[in-house]
């Protein structure tokens, strides 16, 4: 069958769906009437069908509205799990479609899950809903919201490494907004010092210490400074650190006002260890702070 007689399939089945909702009566008329409970449920496979039907012929509005459907079916049924993944089929077809609508989805997923107490995969669907803004409707202030929310429920039930994930990404997006304070708190006290204490997680800590040293920096020059000497006495491995070394040069040429030094410290680090984006706009803002300054750290 051609991906028109699926479409038309799903059609049929939603009417049909539609037309045993009716026939089910009042909902609390039903309930005493004994065929109300059975008929719901027949409608809620149909939708959940059709749902099905629209994926393949990739009406992802239709799979999304057929999904809604089945939820709100469910919810009258008081199958509070179902209705909760019948809300995240709902939001991931519309997340083909409709941004909004998906986001509507998986909040009412959340709603439920939390209801139950299961904020482990509420956190998880609260990642969707930032990764959706972030993507597709380009509002970080409402990702970085959701990604806080998320780090929060992770950290309630001690998933720690999942909850760094979602902090690190508002740590990012802090930075890149000029929010540093709180970008600082995320890298030096959330992230950092919990992973220099973990053997596993210890060499990343170096990683953090230089982005919240960065942040400082383009605060303040002796923030900067003092910072750097107390993520050394804190973690002394940072001392050896190419990323510690870097810093120091970068602070001896902004404190001599020399711009060329400057980028020929950050060219060499980059030679070894590649720059992504988020460094490269951080540094450009601290070399911009070097009178005379156009710029560019090429």
């Amino acid at each position: 069958m051609d991906n028109s007689g699926k479409e038309k399939e799903a059609i049929q089945l939603m009417a049909d769906a539609d037309k045993k909702c009716k026939s089910s009566g009042s909902f609390l008329g039903g309930m005493f009437g004994g065929g109300h409970h059975h008929k719901v449920e027949e409608a809620c496979e149909m939708y959940c069908r059709a749902a099905n039907m629209f994926k393949m012929a990739k009406n992802w509005s239709g799979a999304g509205g057929a999904f809604c459907k089945a939820a709100h079916l469910h919810m009258q049924l008081q199958n509070k799990h179902d209705c909760a993944t019948s809300f995240i089929d709902a939001g991931n077809a519309y997340k083909k479609s409709d941004p909004n609508e998906a986001i509507k989805c998986f909040n009412a997923a959340i709603d439920i899950y939390t209801d139950m107490g299961r904020f482990t995969i509420a956190a998880k669907h609260h990642i969707s809903i930032a990764e959706i803004y972030e993507a597709e409707l380009v509002d970080i202030e409402k990702a970085i919201a959701h990604y806080e929310q998320a780090a929060d429920y992770y950290k309630g039930e001690e998933s720690n490494s999942s909850a760094n994930k979602c902090l690190l990404k508002v740590g990012a997006y802090c930075a890149q907004l000029e929010q540093y304070q709180k970008a600082i708190e995320i890298y030096e006290q959330q992230v950092g010092a919990s992973t220099m204490d973990n053997p596993l997680l210890k060499y990343s800590a170096k990683e953090y210490f230089f982005k919240a040293s960065l942040c400082h920096f383009i605060v303040d020059e002796l923030n900067a400074k003092i910072a750097v000497e107390k993520y050394e006495e804190m973690f002394p491995a940072f001392t050896d650190s190419r990323e510690c070394k870097l810093l120091k040069k970068l602070l001896e040429a902004h404190e001599e006002q020399n711009s060329e030094a400057f980028t020929e410290a950050v060219k060499e680090f980059d030679s070894i260890s590649r720059l992504d984006q988020w460094h490269t706009t951080l540094l450009l803002r601290i070399k911009k702070t070097i009178q005379g300054d156009e710029g560019d750290l090429k």
